[in-house]
């Protein structure tokens, strides 16, 4: 496939799936700051996110910038380094699989981040009928499987709008979590206390007894 529109110098457009389309986002000339430091003070789960490629070969790359767009259509956004050849096989073939990992799967996360290219070789996968990449089913907690609809090239990153159409979870399984520059493990974190219980209402006082003459229906009485 060819690319919609001819690309720019700040910003590419790369070929995807046919219902798919791609929109390049325009630079701004103001000031920049390093957000990097801002992004590390938001913890996140980790996703290894995966794809069989046009030559057959799959491919896969660590994320943790994923997040919800919409629930009907069930819509993710991933943002992705656009240079990394898994974000490149993504957008040709339209189809790909989020696998959120396990607590105990750090070592599967540093695999994928790495570009080791044997890191497939050194893992647990299996491809299912339908599924949208390569399933890393003994280091996740949840899948998903999805179509592309959608991708915005801006900068060095590459959004991808994806419509998923399958997830399954993975009982008894926590999150792995990453922030601050460091991992965590889901089961090793302290649950915020909620708000104090509201206390009982206080029983309502009884007004005091009226006077016999003073209460509706008394009966008078004569001087």
């Amino acid at each position: 496939m060819t690319a919609t529109s001819q690309p720019s110098p700040s910003a590419r457009t790369a070929p995807i799936a046919p219902s798919a389309t791609t929109v390049r986002a325009g630079l701004s000339d103001a000031a920049e700051a390093d957000i990097r430091p801002l992004m590390s003070a938001f913890p996140s789960g980790v996703s290894v996110i995966t794809t069989i490629g046009a030559d057959s070969e799959p491919r896969g790359m660590t994320c943790s910038s994923l997040a919800s767009v919409a629930l009907s259509p069930p819509t993710v956004v991933l943002c992705l380094r656009t240079a990394s050849p898994t974000v490149q096989a993504v957008l040709e073939t339209g189809h790909v699989a989020v696998n959120l990992l396990h607590e105990n799967a750090r070592p599967v996360s540093d695999l994928f981040a790495s570009g080791a290219p044997d890191r497939f070789e050194r893992v647990e996968w299996r491809l299912p009928l339908g599924a949208g990449g390569p399933h890393l089913a003994g280091s996740s907690h949840a899948i998903a499987d999805g179509e592309v609809t959608q991708a915005v090239e801006f900068g060095d990153h590459t959004a991808v709008f994806v419509r998923i159409s399958r997830v399954s979870l993975h009982d008894g399984e926590e999150p792995l979590l990453y922030g601050k520059r460091r991992y965590a493990r889901w089961t090793d974190a302290t649950a915020v206390p909620g708000p104090p219980a509201a206390a009982p209402p206080l029983p309502a006082i009884p007004a005091p007894l009226a006077a016999p003459s003073d209460r509706e229906g008394a009966a008078g009485v004569r001087p």
